[in-house]
């Protein structure tokens, strides 16, 4: 007869061993559900309570066993979300509901779709979700907090999450896809003549500049990469009005160290100085693009470090995917694709979340409207099929 379940709430993932945590990702998931990568978040004073990140990953036990993860964090703001809720959390004033805390399921400024629950090989998953769901709705309700939101799932975890009450929100992000590209060329061959010349000539432009693009990856990485990424991060974030920098240089160091089979850095050169550069995650199929920066300004620098030398890269690798984060309609000219990305809700207020609901409901149209202008206007031929 099986062991018992037994759920425990975690204050840090460094409370559960590495292996145990890795054991139950599947082969190529995003490398932001490691327990490395959430492990340096935290290690280094990036995604802590001073910050306004309060771990409390939910974890589920048969006996001594590790069957199922969910990482979670009790948010006091909603900054390094990618999935804006700004606009609910002013509403909730008008409704008397006091927003923050909120119960965010998650990685830490982590845009990238990738499964949250993830369960051990014979265990009941929708049995195992229920219960792990229900264990974060109390949670909730324990600390005090208003809501819980579910951000980044696959698109079946949203599904399967609305049949336990939670609605689900459709934004944008902007996605390159690989229906089988040989060449640089092949890709190029996607866009009308104009479109061509264009992407031709803004590729063209860095070695007008004199800079010399070129990836560094695993072995030959370093902790003189690691402080280039920081520096990199440090240098963009500084210029925006996306709040304070959260991540530390010794986030940084810590996920180059542990991680450097899944990192890579594009580097822009100019002999021997570091003009700009992108630090990108990868899996065998999909490139994840997290954070750019530029010691130096010229026209089409970040198109070229973040954009053309990756998907060239892609197609050499063979990776099927290319997701470079958050935001950008000036990607849909450049050969990315409107791409609907999910996160799942609950409110505890009735009334505040039936408010909310419609919203998204109306907000969901627009993406709808979005996805189906935006490839017309961008000179691009239909994609194939997946």
């Amino acid at each position: 007869m099986p062991a018992p379940l037994s759920l425990k709430v975690l204050d840090a993932i460094s409370e559960v061993p590495k292996e145990a945590w890795n054991r139950l990702l599947a082969p190529g998931e995003a490398p932001v559900t490691r327990w490395e990568w959430i492990d340096a978040m935290e290690q280094s004073g990036s995604a802590v309570r001073e910050r306004g990140w309060q771990a409390h990953h939910l974890t589920l036990w048969r006996g001594e066993t590790l069957v199922a993860t969910l990482p979670a964090y009790l948010k006091f703001h909603s900054m390094g979300e990618y999935v804006y809720d700004f606009g609910w959390a002013n509403a909730a004033q008008q409704f008397g509901v006091r927003y923050y805390p909120k119960l965010l399921i998650g990685m830490p400024l982590s845009p990238v779709t990738a499964r949250k629950l993830h369960v051990a090989g014979g265990e009941d998953v929708e049995a195992v979700r229920g219960v792990m769901m229900t264990a974060a709705l109390e949670l909730a309700k324990d600390v005090g907090a208003s809501s819980v939101h579910v951000l980044f799932p696959h698109e079946d975890e949203a599904l399967a999450l609305e049949q336990l009450g939670f609605f689900r929100r459709a934004t944008l992000q902007y996605h390159w896809r690989n229906p089988g590209y040989r060449t640089y060329d092949d890709y190029l061959s996607r866009f009308d003549a104009k479109r061509r010349h264009q992407l031709k000539r803004e590729r063209g432009a860095a070695a007008q500049q004199g800079l010399m693009l070129r990836t560094v990856r695993s072995a030959e990485l370093t902790g003189v990469h690691a402080s280039l990424a920081a520096r990199f991060y440090e240098a963009t974030a500084s210029r925006h009005a996306w709040g304070p920098v959260q991540l530390t240089p010794e986030f940084f160091q810590r996920a180059f160290s542990a991680m450097p089979d899944a990192i890579e850095l594009v580097v822009a050169e100019r002999g021997r100085q570091v003009v700009a550069g992108a630090f990108n995650l990868h899996s065998p199929t999909h490139l994840f693009g997290r954070y750019w920066g530029a010691f130096e300004e010229h026209p089409f620098l970040h198109f070229n470090v973040c954009l053309y030398h990756s998907i060239d890269d892609c197609i050499a690798a063979g990776r099927v995917e290319f997701e470079p984060g958050a935001g950008g309609e000036h990607k849909i000219s450049r050969g990315f694709q409107p791409t609907r990305v999910h996160s799942a809700h609950r409110l505890l207020d009735a009334r505040f979340e039936q408010a909310v609901r419609r919203a998204c409901d109306r907000e969901a149209a627009e993406v709808d409207r979005v996805v189906a202008e935006s490839l017309a206007i961008a000179g691009m031929k239909p994609w194939g099929p997946r």
